[in-house]
């Protein structure tokens, strides 16, 4: 690797029309060879002509608003239900849009309401028949006669979406005060999609420098319901969510091609909604599948009119990215050349590292140069820190990318704002270096892994490989040990219960986890009510296999137990009803391989409560009172481990790493090319001979690795990358 290599290339740069001599001292120091626009700033033709390739954003449904304006009828649409109202006499009125931010939704009256909408009594379960209820369009209420007193009412409705939500969302947190709202327009309607052919042709036309067109990213947003901002901001935001893909016109549609309709209450589920911790349905799946093939259909058509013009074209994994679905098989057929997401997390990076039939992978870091972070952060306002918010944010990340490799990286936003922070600066331009010498590692060859292949088992499997709902979402103990295994040097595969159903268990796997609360679609919900799935877990464990389980694993109410895999597990959990039966005693054994490293108690974050053993064999290692919180079972020829919490840190990395080891009987892989120190990990390049050793804390540490030459000893400064030649 020579010098050039690791001060330049790799590094996308956001310039900013104004501040021309800025963009272009930042771009030469921070190693760029690429410099983007951003939503709100644009690029001057001293940037555009400068020495630099050029990507352009575009966002095609919120491109063109005077035709949006102009057609209101093919704006995008989603389905609401109304906030509850408790029938206190025989009459009901809700007003429809209560609790719900004005400025984002307006109710579709021009579809017929009572074709299209439906009432429920949420008390009883029925709905109302629609002679019962009225609608009043000046109002925006529906009036509900012959209730029952006491009973819960809502009402399922249309409403058009006349606010983009990444606009809204930026215009809100950089108070672009009278700015333009823009409007996203529905590609579903022929009408949209002659409109976003004509305004990507001219749009091509104008952009003769652009190289890469920054697709952000096609066509439907993930579901995002912002509040009355007087009493909550959002109401949800659920980035796997394909709820704002949906509308009167998407459903005839669908229904042309599966033969069947949906009712407004197969998207609301009493309130419930299709979100990504619910058990996806078969309707759901099939609404999943429809609405992909369309993206792909029209997404590779304008890819092809990119292509025309000599243009590449990458994807951001984010914001409009809802029918994408890179790790489904129809994703190739877009025929993008690249994919981006903005990331904060380890998880985050394998998502994009590992994304199929793309030839760049790009990480987009934060802080994005915003005055306030994602986060809440203040970020670039008085009193932040970007420089270790970014520090934090990169720690996570490495340990993913070290494992494996993406192509690049880059910021977005407003570049001025780093003007007040030259440490930020400074930061940048050695992290860019950084990240150049990881880079060009795996461009020599693959890490050392680990001969251990672990499968994490959820309703979505590979369709969320590396995702749960967004970014980081603390205390979902799925997503805390998805963090954790990002970077660990194992391989790591996600399986779902319908390919157990369709073709068994890989006899490649060595260890399953399965990590949730009963009914989300992490644990798995009503999958476990079926024997099938229980016999297929039971007997991998029982010939060989590891099972890990963390927080209400296999739960269900269900049969003789509650965890339905208890037998494997050796622990279930007290729901009350048997309260009154003697449970096992036991004493915690904290001399165990699974611990060797563990300095003090363990810290997994909120674990489950009245968790007790189910056979005198079970060790349990761990203990919260009467409750265990770590233990471990042999199952016939195999292995079990229990967690009743986890929460992603440096030492329950490496707990979970010696919990996957010994359910998988490859204890001895931790004699060697692992760090003595918990806060410190590594990662050893075989091709060419080099160890990197990091420091995952903002203190210095002291460690050692076991290599082929003998034992290492490393020092380490806080946050520090150390690279050797061995």
């Amino acid at each position: 690797m020579d010098n050039k290599s690791l001060s330049t290339g790799g590094f996308t740069l956001p310039g900013e029309a104004g501040y021309e001599t800025l963009t272009l001292e930042l771009a030469k120091k921070w190693g760029a060879d690429v410099i983007r626009d951003s939503d709100g700033t644009q690029l001057s033709d001293e940037i555009i002509e400068s020495d630099y390739d050029i990507y352009s954003t575009l966002c095609l449904v919120r491109a063109d608003n005077e035709w949006a304006k102009a057609n209101p009828t093919k704006l995008q649409q989603c389905c609401v239900m109304s906030k509850p109202v408790t029938a206190a006499t025989a009459t009901v009125e809700i007003d429809l849009l209560e609790g719900y931010f004005k400025e984002q939704l307006v109710i579709n009256s021009d579809d017929a309401p009572k074709e299209w909408w439906q009432v429920f009594d949420r008390t009883s379960g029925e709905e109302v028949p629609a002679d019962k209820w009225s609608f009043d369009k000046d109002s925006g209420t529906v009036t509900i006669d012959g209730t029952t007193k006491w009973h819960r009412y809502t009402v399922n409705f249309f409403c058009y979406r006349i606010w983009e939500e990444i606009s809204m969302y930026n215009h809100v947190t950089n108070d672009w005060g009278d700015k333009e709202h823009l409007m996203p327009i529905d590609p579903i309607h022929p009408e949209a999609r002659d409109q976003i052919r004509d305004y990507l042709t001219k749009w091509l036309d104008s952009h003769p420098h652009t190289k890469v067109v920054r697709l952000t990213s096609m066509f439907y947003n993930f579901w995002w319901f912002w509040g009355d901002p007087a009493q909550q901001k959002f109401i949800v935001n659920d980035w796997g969510s394909y709820e704002f893909s949906v509308s009167t016109e998407s459903i005839r549609q669908f229904e042309a091609k599966f033969g069947y309709r949906p009712s407004s209450e197969d998207f609301v589920n009493a309130g419930l909604y299709n979100n990504s911790y619910k058990v996806p349905s078969k309707f759901y799946r099939d609404w999943m599948d429809f609405i992909n093939a369309f993206v792909v259909e029209f997404g590779k058509e304008c890819i092809e009119m990119i292509h025309q013009r000599d243009k590449l074209a990458f994807v951001f994994y984010n914001d409009h990215w809802i029918g994408i679905e890179p790790y489904n098989e129809r994703f190739k057929d877009f025929g993008f050349d690249g994919i981006i997401d903005g990331i904060f997390s380890g998880f985050e990076a394998r998502k994009v590292a590992e994304c199929p039939a793309v030839s760049v992978r790009e990480l987009r870091m934060h802080p994005y140069l915003f005055p306030t972070g994602v986060n809440g952060a203040p970020s670039f306002l008085p009193g932040g820190t970007p420089t270790l918010e970014c520090k934090s944010y990169w720690v996570d990340i490495r340990r993913a990318i070290l494992r494996k490799g993406v192509d690049r990286i880059g910021f977005g936003g407003y570049l001025h704002l780093v003007e007040n922070h030259p440490d930020f600066v400074d930061y940048i331009e050695e992290l860019g270096k950084e990240f150049r010498q990881l880079r060009n590692l795996h461009h020599d060859g693959a890490p050392r892994e680990m001969p251990v292949k672990v499968a994490l088992l959820t309703a979505w499997g590979n369709t969320r490989a590396w995702a749960c709902c967004g970014h980081y979402n603390h205390g979902n103990y799925y997503n805390e040990v998805m963090e954790a295994v990002s970077g660990l040097p194992i391989e790591t595969v996600f399986i779902s219960f319908e390919d157990i159903l369709d073709g068994g268990i890989d006899p490649s796997i060595d260890v399953i986890v399965n990590a949730g609360l009963v009914d989300d679609s992490w644990s798995g919900g009503e999958y476990w009510k079926n024997a099938k799935i229980i016999e297929a877990v039971s007997e991998f464990v029982a010939q060989g296999g590891g099972l890990i389980g963390v927080g209400e694993p296999s739960a269900q109410r269900h049969s003789t137990q509650y965890f339905q895999l208890s037998d494997a597990l050796g622990v279930d959990r007290e729901l009350g009803l048997t309260s009154a039966f003697n449970r096992y005693p036991f004493e915690a054994k904290s001399e165990h391989f699974i611990l060797e490293d563990a300095s003090g108690p363990l810290e997994l974050g909120k674990t489950i409560d009245r968790v007790y053993i189910t056979n005198p064999d079970t060790m349990v290692l761990a203990a919260n009172a009467a409750t265990p919180t770590l233990a471990v079972k042999e199952f016939q020829k195999g292995r079990s481990v229990y967690l009743a919490g986890y929460k992603y840190s440096p030492a329950n990395v490496r707990l979970l790493l010696r919990a996957i080891l010994w359910a998988s009987k490859n204890e001895a892989q931790l004699q060697s090319w692992i760090c003595s120190n918990a806060n410190t990990e590594c990662a050893y390049y075989p091709a060419s001979k080099t160890l990197v050793v990091v420091n995952n804390t903002e203190e210095k540490q002291s460690t050692s690795v076991s290599t082929d030459q003998g034992q290492k000893s490393f020092e380490l400064e806080p946050f520090a990358t150390l690279i050797e030649k061995l």
